[in-house]
């Protein structure tokens, strides 16, 4: 169980230090923010206690809203995503079958599983915190536009990040 709570604050440090110090200087045309800081929320294990889970999603929001000078927009973000993750993971995941492998990540769930988790989950995370940004009816093609590509380099990087950081793992 330690070994799990330290790979979890390192990915926590790495993750926040990525969006803070490099993602955040990063845009397409000011269309285009990628988080990818969310992932850490998206890989956290199948068996973590909600009341933690939504505890550990509102710090990494109120951590990466700290940063951005955002007042709590990340971590709202952040709360529905832990939301929509645990139901989706209700809904979509046998737990029986993972007991040795307790974690969402590419390698254990595999390609097309994982890219329909997180395109939804950041799909649902993208969409609250563009429109709770911009909090008006006028600029909604504007929020849709960057709320779209948004997610999608999001989700690109997410899965370069998989397929770069985890080890391949036969799924039974």
């Amino acid at each position: 169980m330690s070994r799990t709570i330290l790979i979890n604050l390192v990915r926590f440090v790495v993750l926040v230090l990525v969006q803070v110090f490099l993602l955040k200087n990063i845009t397409l045309y000011s269309l285009s923010i990628p988080y990818i800081y969310i992932l850490y929320i998206l890989l956290l294990p199948f068996e973590i206690p909600n009341i933690l889970l939504f505890l550990l999603a509102f710090l990494t929001g109120l951590t990466v809203d700290a940063f951005y000078d955002t007042p709590g927009l990340h971590a709202a973000a952040c709360v529905l995503l832990a939301f929509v993750r645990i139901l989706f993971i209700n809904i979509t995941v046998q737990k029986e079958g993972f007991d040795n492998e307790p974690e969402p990540t590419l390698s254990v769930m595999g390609f097309r599983w994982f890219f329909t988790y997180a395109s939804i989950l950041t799909l649902f995370h993208h969409f609250f915190l563009f429109n709770l940004e911009v909090f008006s009816i006028s600029e909604i093609q504007y929020t849709f536009t960057r709320f779209i590509i948004s997610s999608v380099f999001t989700v690109f990087l997410m899965l370069i990040t998989g397929l770069l950081f985890f080890r391949r793992k036969e799924r039974k």
